[in-house]
Parts: structure tokens; C-alpha cells; sequence
């Protein structure tokens, strides 16, 4: 009879092959740490979860009720190779009891369909595992209403273990994230924009087993902000909530400011990188973090050749990881699809392409230097100084603390003003007065504005000026600027 309980499903987990082939102490630091983390993921589900720890597996005792939960979270889970779901029974020690046994639970399966019966065998029995598969497999055949027996390519694969007097029958097979248990490879810090590449790399990093942080350079307001969050608890919600980790915010408007007062519009791209770069590599510092995460991938922009990654990289002495160099963007789609990331993406702005006028491809070094001297770094330290940390895992009632700035579609009075943040444009013609002002000028230039007057931001997209909008609602404390997206 089984020693669990109808109420009850188990899991074998299957470790991913390079924890298997790490030395034994590794090998036992990791499994452990994989451990402790299902324990912290699985005890926010049901206490009632069990986790049992073996040298070469997990298993994993579930209440039926919270079952597909926990299925899904083995499966987001670094460190596993493969979850099992099985049904187990004790005092299965005969031939003649694991056929009976597995019969009752497949004959009714089989009508119609090959099968071919696969067994491992752990222990001291008096047959092999040959012996059981054909003892099993003629048993079945003249039992049941089978097509037959079809040792390659068959319909149905009756699956079990023996383990010493115990018998799992395998259910149900589900592939695992592989990689390392997180919390075995120490921490890095990603530099989060919540478009497609970074959330992809920071992805690889929580999958390979790093604790991955997370930094945002604010370019424009709470609204890029709270997209950027939703996107890091997403990550960390499904991939790595075994562990706690920072979200740390670095308002860029002025420093974006300085690059245009101070910098040649060809290198305001690389300048911005460098900057981002030397602003983390101080966070990671105060964080005793040793590594720094991009999403960049060599040549996918113009930042990002050879050349100018060797520039950017040239401010900080941190060991930078970039997972995506040698991807091309349908591959990481594919990634951001496959993981969930895809819908967050698609309405994320990318603000590093936003300020790239004829960029410069193949950088000079020494022009670098020269450039680099123009820049305040007061203005990059007071960024550093103001930026806010928060746990990723209290990002929800952040959230919950803000409201997204109202929309206007239609211009139905004259008593708008639209104002075009665009860069480079004409100025957009509306029905009601108009005005240009450059997003990178709007904190100093709005508040020459008449007060009594109703603004509209836009830009392309909407994504801009609801960032700037937010913005300029938080610093000002007005309510007399909306966003104008037209139908």
C-alpha cells in the first residue's frame, strides 16, 4: 500500500549534471542551497510541503490542492534537471507485487496504444531491471487490450524506480530550468532598462545560480519607473524569490542634462554607458558586489561595437558579464517569449538610443579622454547620492502608492497646450496652441510656463511623455499637465 496519502502527490527532482560532476563538497554545498531555497519557496505556498534531501535528489511531498503551484515553481527553479511526478509505494519487493501493482494503474492506458516498460534499479534485489521490464511487460500485454510491445518509438513509456523495497511509478516528466541553486555563485548587479536584453540577462544570471540585483537609471519620471519594477519583481517573483534583492532607483535627468550641456552630440551614447557604468560600480561597491550585468550584444546598436564596448568598459575595474554578446535579437525575443518577459518589453522605452545624434561607431580613446573631462561628476555623485534602495519583494505596495498620469485622445477645446518633447521633429500641429520643448530641457523649461494653463506632453509613442509628465506632476506638485495621444 502507499505510504502517501491520496491527498498527497510527490516529486523526485533530478539534479542539474554539472552539480553532479562538482566534487563532493561542492557538490553537497549546492544541494543543500538548493534545498534551502525550495523550502523558502515552498513554505510561502502550504507548510504542509515536504522536502526530503538525498546526495543524488530531491524529493518533494505535496497537498494535492496547491499541486499545480508547486509544479510550476520546481519547474522555475535553478538547480533542477528534471521534476518527476510519481505515485509511491512501500513493500513492493517481489516480481509478482510490482507487476500487479503497476498493472492496476496503466492496464486501462494501454488500450490500443505500443508501450515499452523502463525501469532503474537501486539496491539489493534478488532480479535485475531486465527482469523486471519483461516480467512487467508480458504482464501487461496479457492484461490488457495493448497494440503491443515496441521497445523503439512506443505510444506509452511505463516508467518506475525501485528503490530497495520502494516503488515509484513515474506520471508525469517535466523538463527543469538546469543551471546552479541560487545563492551558490554569489551576487551581481544588473543595470535594468526592462526592455528586452536586459531582462533577458538578468534571466541567465538568476538561472546560472547568481543572486542578481537590480539598479535603474530614471531618465524621465515614475512611470518608466514603475514599468522597470513590475518587470524586476516579475523576474524575481518566478525565478529567484528564494532570496531577497535590491532594487535600486538612480534619478538621470540631471546627468542626462549634463551630457547634453557638456558632451559632442556623436559620443552622448558611449558617454551615457560610461556614466551608468561608473554609477554602479560605486552601488556594487557599497553592496560588496564583485560583477556588473548588461544586456548588450556586440554591434546591435552603435554603443555597442567592439570598439566602443572597450570604451565603455574602460571606467570601471568591475568584472562585467554580458550573456547576450553573442545573440542576435530573434534569439533573445525567443527568451523573453518563452519566459514571460515579452509583454513587459514591447511597452518598455529604450532611453539610451533616445539621445544618439550620427553616433560614433569606432570610438576614439583619446578623444574619449578629452570629452570626459568636460562632464561635472558633481552632478553624477548627487545621482549616486539620491538614488533609493528598496527589497524587490516590497515593490507591490510601492507601486500600490502610485497612479499613472490621465491620457487625452481627443482635442476637443482650446484649452490645451501640446507640448512636442521631441528631439529632432518639427513641432506637432494640433488644433490648439503647440509648443517644442525637448525632453531633456522640460525640468528647467516648464516652470517659465503660465501656471493657469492645461498641459499636454507628446511624443511618438506616449511611452516619453507619460514619463516626463509623472514627472513633472512629482516634482512640482501640479495637476495641470496630462499626456496627448491622439487616436
Amino acid at each position: 500500500m502507499s505510504n502517501i496519502s491520496p491527498k498527497t502527490q510527490k516529486f523526485i527532482l533530478k539534479l542539474f549534471p554539472e552539480i553532479m560532476i562538482k566534487g563532493s563538497s561542492a557538490k553537497r554545498q549546492m544541494v543543500g542551497q538548493l534545498y534551502s531555497n525550495l523550502i523558502s519557496i515552498l513554505e510561502k505556498i502550504d507548510s504542509n510541503i515536504i522536502v526530503k534531501k538525498f546526495s543524488d535528489k530531491l524529493e518533494v511531498i505535496t497537498p494535492v490542492s496547491v499541486l499545480p503551484e508547486v509544479r510550476q515553481k520546481l519547474i522555475d527553479t535553478s538547480g533542477i534537471e528534471q521534476i518527476l511526478e510519481v505515485l509511491q509505494f512501500d513493500n513492493i519487493n517481489t516480481l509478482e507485487k510490482i507487476k500487479e501493482k503497476v498493472g492496476e494503474l496503466v492496464i486501462d492506458s494501454l488500450k490500443d496504444k505500443t508501450f515499452v516498460v523502463r525501469v532503474k534499479r537501486t539496491g539489493k534485489h534478488e532480479y535485475t531491471s531486465i527482469d523486471i521490464e519483461r516480467t512487467v511487460g508480458g504482464y501487461l500485454l496479457a492484461h490488457s487490450e495493448a497494440k503491443g510491445v515496441k521497445l523503439k518509438g512506443a505510444e506509452i513509456t511505463v516508467q518506475m524506480e525501485l528503490i530497495e523495497s520502494q516503488l515509484n511509478i513515474i506520471t508525469s516528466k517535466y523538463k527543469g530550468l538546469s543551471g546552479f541553486p541560487i545563492g551558490t555563485q554569489g551576487d551581481i548587479l544588473s543595470l535594468m532598462s526592462g526592455g528586452f536584453d536586459s531582462t533577458v540577462a538578468s534571466y541567465l544570471t538568476m538561472k546560472r545560480g547568481i543572486k542578481t540585483h537590480f539598479i535603474f537609471f530614471n531618465l524621465g519620471g515614475m512611470a518608466h519607473e514603475i514599468g522597470v519594477k513590475q518587470v524586476a519583481l516579475y523576474l524575481w517573483s518566478k525565478f529567484g524569490s528564494s532570496h531577497k534583492v535590491k532594487f535600486i532607483s538612480v534619478p538621470f535627468d540631471d546627468v542626462l542634462t549634463e551630457i547634453f550641456r557638456s558632451t559632442p552630440p556623436t559620443y552622448m551614447g558611449v558617454t551615457l554607458k560610461r556614466l551608468m557604468l561608473m554609477a554602479s560600480e560605486k552601488v556594487a561597491d557599497e553592496m560588496e558586489i564583485d560583477a556588473l550585468l548588461t544586456g548588450e550584444s556586440v554591434a546591435q546598436v552603435s554603443s555597442q561595437t567592439l570598439r566602443n564596448l572597450a570604451i565603455i568598459d574602460e571606467v570601471s575595474s568591475k568584472l562585467i558579464l554580458r550573456p547576450l554578446s553573442t545573440m542576435n535579437k530573434p534569439e533573445i525575443i525567443s527568451i523573453a517569449n518563452e519566459i514571460g518577459t515579452r509583454q513587459f518589453a514591447e511597452n518598455m522605452p529604450e532611453y539610451c538610443g533616445v539621445i544618439s545624434q550620427n553616433p560614433i561607431i569606432h570610438g576614439s580613446f583619446k578623444r574619449m579622454k578629452k570629452i570626459s573631462r568636460m562632464f561635472n561628476y558633481e552632478v553624477l555623485d548627487k545621482a549616486i547620492e539620491d538614488s533609493k534602495h528598496i527589497f524587490v519583494h516590497d515593490i507591490i505596495e510601492d507601486i500600490n502608492n502610485l497612479k499613472a498620469v490621465e491620457v487625452v485622445q481627443d482635442l476637443d477645446s482650446d484649452e490645451f497646450t501640446v507640448i512636442d518633447i521631441r528631439e529632432e521633429s518639427e513641432c506637432i500641429k494640433t488644433s490648439c496652441q503647440s509648443i517644442k520643448i525637448p525632453f531633456h530641457k522640460l525640468k528647467k523649461e516648464f516652470v517659465k510656463l503660465p501656471k493657469d494653463k492645461e498641459y499636454l506632453l507628446y511624443c511618438e509613442k506616449g511611452i516619453m511623455s507619460q514619463l516626463h509628465a509623472q514627472y513633472l506632476r512629482d516634482e512640482y506638485k501640479c495637476d495641470n499637465v496630462r499626456v496627448y495621444r491622439p487616436f
